[in-house]
């Protein structure tokens, strides 16, 4: 999970996509794909595969950010006639386009995640596929992993079905409009149902003892012909969306456990000293932490409309960073099969367009008892190349954020702001972070001669900005 989020609404200026592009450059980040994928690519999209099942009379909706056009999910929500509810989930059905040891699954295993930049993306597809023939856009059949998924009355998990169909989307939602219908009483059932379902789930996860981070976002706003940096907070709808999501991933990792094959999404409990840390910052932060409360109900008191919530939510996200993939193979279960956030065991399978080991968990899914030869044959090769696709996708998410701040910054050097102290090195207390309140940005403090008042509101001077060394530095004022 990466310590910040950035969107972009708008168009970047000129020397902001001029050091974006030096970036990519710099991490070797493909710009096209090669003839031979595009042409495969092509092939796959004219001919796309037609499974025996029909479920296109479901009127299945997706919800996304506004411009996304790589649709993975689309999904139906209903009531149960005997109680409870029932999630139709449908995923987007890549294996059906892509050719065991072909050149698209070539290329995928090379690129492996989708890396996402303020002024374009790097799809780990061909948009032929990522953004036509495989996505659930609104109103074309397109083929789908079909989830579903029967609920009691609380939201616990009673039945489990997974098989490829044909779906037809009938609506693209973003995340704003849902949240607006839901609120008036204006949503249609399906979508309505995400609140009750959403909200169940959330407090399955409280029970469960599993943490949701509601980290703001740093998004880039064009307004009267310039830009600025401005903190979005999550909306209720983002968390209802993330619970099916989840849901489906807890059964998937269910599934593949049963079996004894599979590849799990992990993560260990936080060592007591990243804990104790947490504790000490949340003290600074003046963020009241008695000691019988526990770290997930302290999170789920938080809100993020608040600078110093917010702050330590961002810090919050130094435990999740032990995250791997765990393989196991005929019924030999790994020691550790949970993620600690989660609580549960859960696996990637909701993001096939986007992400490599998503195509590997629906395909164990699908035929958990005798899955496909070439599934078997890169299931134990996965967790490396996924951990070297995140790697790279954090640094292309740390850096792009920074570019975009000097960039925003760049001719305002020497100006005061004023913001909260969120971070100070142990070793070296008179360095740190500083989260100002506008614009927003979260930088590196230094350049004091007394240790940073952790947690404190401080006046700062910006002292550098350069968007082509993407530093931004500021110092005590």
């Amino acid at each position: 999970m990466p310590s910040r989020r950035i969107r972009v609404t708008g168009t970047p200026e000129a020397p902001l996509r001029a050091a974006l592009t030096a970036l990519r450059t710099e991490l070797g980040v493909p710009e096209t794909f090669p003839p031979e994928v595009l042409a495969e690519a092509e092939r796959a999209a004219k001919t796309p595969p037609s499974p025996a099942e029909d479920a296109t009379d479901i009127p299945f909706f997706t919800i996304d950010p506004p411009t996304s056009m790589d649709l993975d999910q689309a999904m139906h929500l209903s009531r149960r006639g005997t109680g409870g509810f029932r999630v139709r989930y449908a995923i987007a059905d890549v294996a059906a386009f892509v050719v065991p040891g072909g050149a698209l699954d070539a290329e995928a295993h090379r690129r492996v995640t989708t890396l996402y930049f303020p002024d374009e993306k790097t799809p780990l597809h061909p948009p032929l596929l990522s953004e036509g023939a495989a996505s659930l856009l609104p109103d074309v059949t397109r083929p789908a992993v079909l989830w579903t998924i029967d609920l009691d009355a609380d939201g616990r998990t009673s039945a489990v079905d997974v098989r490829r169909a044909l779906v037809r989307s009938r609506a693209k939602l973003d995340y704003a409009t849902a949240q607006r219908q839901i609120d008036a009483g204006t949503a249609e059932e399906p979508l309505a149902l995400l609140k009750d379902i959403g909200e169940a789930r959330e407090r399955l996860e409280v029970e469960r003892g599993g943490i949701s981070l509601n980290v703001p976002e740093q998004e880039i706003v064009e307004r009267d012909d310039t830009y600025e940096l401005a903190y979005r907070a999550p909306l209720p709808a983002d968390g209802w969306n993330a619970q099916i999501s989840l849901l489906t991933g807890m059964a998937a990792a269910d599934l593949m456990l049963k079996h004894g094959t599979g590849v799990l999404r992990t993560l260990p409990t936080a060592p007591d000293g990243a804990v104790g840390r947490l504790h000490r910052t949340a003290h600074a932060l003046h963020i009241d932490w008695p000691h019988h409360m526990s770290y997930a109900e302290l999170i789920r008191s938080l809100n993020p409309h608040l600078p110093h919530h917010a702050a330590f939510l961002q810090e919050c996200t130094t435990l999740l960073r032990g995250a791997g993939y765990t393989v196991f193979r005929d019924g030999n279960l790994p020691p550790v099969t949970t993620h600690a956030a989660v609580a549960a065991p859960y696996t990637h399978c909701t993001a096939p367009l986007r992400r490599l080991v998503d195509r590997y968990a629906s395909e164990l899914c699908l035929a958990p008892s005798s899955p496909p030869a070439w599934v078997l044959a890169g299931l134990d090769a996965l967790p490396k190349q996924m951990a070297d696709g995140n790697r790279l996708a954090g640094t292309v998410e740390r850096e792009c954020v920074d570019i975009v701040e000097a960039a925003l910054l760049k001719d305002r050097v020497g100006d005061l702001f004023d913001g909260y102290v969120v971070d100070v090195e142990e070793r070296q207390p008179t360095v740190g972070k500083v989260q100002l309140d506008i614009p927003a940005v979260v930088a590196r403090l230094e350049g004091g001669t007394t240790p940073l008042p952790l947690g404190e509101r401080l006046r700062v001077r910006l002292t550098q900005a350069d968007p082509g060394t993407s530093k931004v530095r500021f110092a005590p004022a």
